[in-house]
This record gives structure tokens, C-alpha cells and sequence, in this order.
């Protein structure tokens, strides 16, 4: 947030990613749960948005998210995992077209992110951080890498360490941090 000078972030915890399995996926609930218990501490906004949304894909979301708030100015935050596979989403580059995209590094896929097809497309597009800070107004495409002390922790190393994590977060339906409804188990939709 303070690289980018961002006023706040939105974690949205998708109802289901097209390109993972459904099978062994934890309760919406749950993963929100998680979320929050790990942005507790931060200016973070735990949302699972797409379910009231409708989308499937993050092209349709962003774009009903830049539709219903118009005031903001929004930045699309994804790690160089995505990155390295991010010419699979779907319309990939309308996602682009949409907002500037800040990528994080992540240990293990600097090499895979930089020679993947989508940031053949995007290099042209890349700013120096200064350069993305400075500017009065984003516009897209553009695309600024961050680079922090790595975090090693990898979600789905966490999730094959322990298979029922899940059962930590269960409990009463948790509140959505951005619209502010209720969380229901069982309410996961085609969305992701």
C-alpha cells in the first residue's frame, strides 16, 4: 500500500477459480475467515464481492467493480505466480485495459512471470514505481513490479501441510468487509 500509495486494499476471495479444481475447495466462509485473520493488522478489506456480482471471471469483475464505484481509482495487485500463467484468464488483456496491474515478486517464479506470453504484451507498457506513484492519474494499460523481502510462505504449501485447515474458521458467517453482508455457508456460486 505504501509502495503504491494506495488509500486502502481489497482482498476479494473468489467463490471458485475456473482454473483450479472445485474438488477439496474450503467453504466460502472459511477462506474469508482466513483472509481476515491474516489482514487483521492491516488496512485490508476482506471481500468475496463476486458472489453478489455475478461474475466468473475477473475481467467481468473488475469491470462491474470499476462500473459500481466510479470514484475510485483502482489498481489491480497480483503476484508473478499469476503472472507466469496469466495468459490463460480469460481476456487477459481487457483486464489490462482496465486498470494498471502492480505485480509483487514471489520466490521461485521471477524467471517463468518475465517470459511469459502476457508479459511479452505488457513489457511495453512497464514504468519505473516512481514514475507509477507520480503520476496524477493511472491510466491502463500499465504495469509496475514491486519487489519486497520475499515471504516464502506458499498457500497451497500450507494447505497440503495441514488438509483440514479449514476447521479453524468455522463459526458464525463472517461480514463482508466491503458490502457488509452476511457470509453464508454454502452460498458459493460459478464465480471465482
Amino acid at each position: 500500500m505504501r509502495a503504491l500509495a494506495l488509500d486502502e486494499v481489497w482482498w476479494l476471495v473468489s467463490p471458485g477459480n475456473p482454473l483450479k479444481p472445485r474438488t477439496g475447495m474450503a467453504p466460502l466462509a472459511a477462506r474469508v475467515r482466513s483472509a481476515m485473520a491474516q489482514a487483521r493488522r492491516a488496512p485490508i478489506r476482506v471481500t468475496a464481492i463476486e458472489r453478489e456480482l455475478g461474475t466468473r471471471y475477473t475481467v467481468d469483475t473488475l469491470g462491474a467493480l470499476t462500473r459500481r464505484y466510479r470514484k475510485n481509482d483502482f489498481v489491480w495487485l497480483m503476484g508473478s505466480d499469476n503472472l507466469a500463467q496469466f495468459h490463460r484468464w480469460k481476456d487477459w488483456r481487457g483486464i489490462a485495459r482496465t486498470m494498471p496491474i502492480a505485480v509483487i515478486a514471489r520466490p521461485g517464479y521471477d524467471a517463468s512471470a518475465i517470459a511469459s506470453p502476457a508479459m511479452a504484451w505488457l513489457r511495453r507498457f512497464s514504468v519505473p514505481l516512481s514514475s507509477f506513484v507520480g503520476r496524477g492519474e493511472w491510466s491502463a494499460p500499465t504495469l509496475v513490479t514491486l519487489r519486497f523481502d520475499p515471504d516464502e510462505r506458499s498457500a497451497t504449501a500450507i494447505r497440503r501441510a495441514n488438509p483440514d485447515w479449514a476447521l479453524r474458521f468455522t463459526g458464525p458467517p463472517p461480514r463482508d468487509q466491503l458490502t457488509h453482508r452476511l457470509i453464508l455457508s454454502g452460498e458459493e456460486t460459478t464465480a471465482p
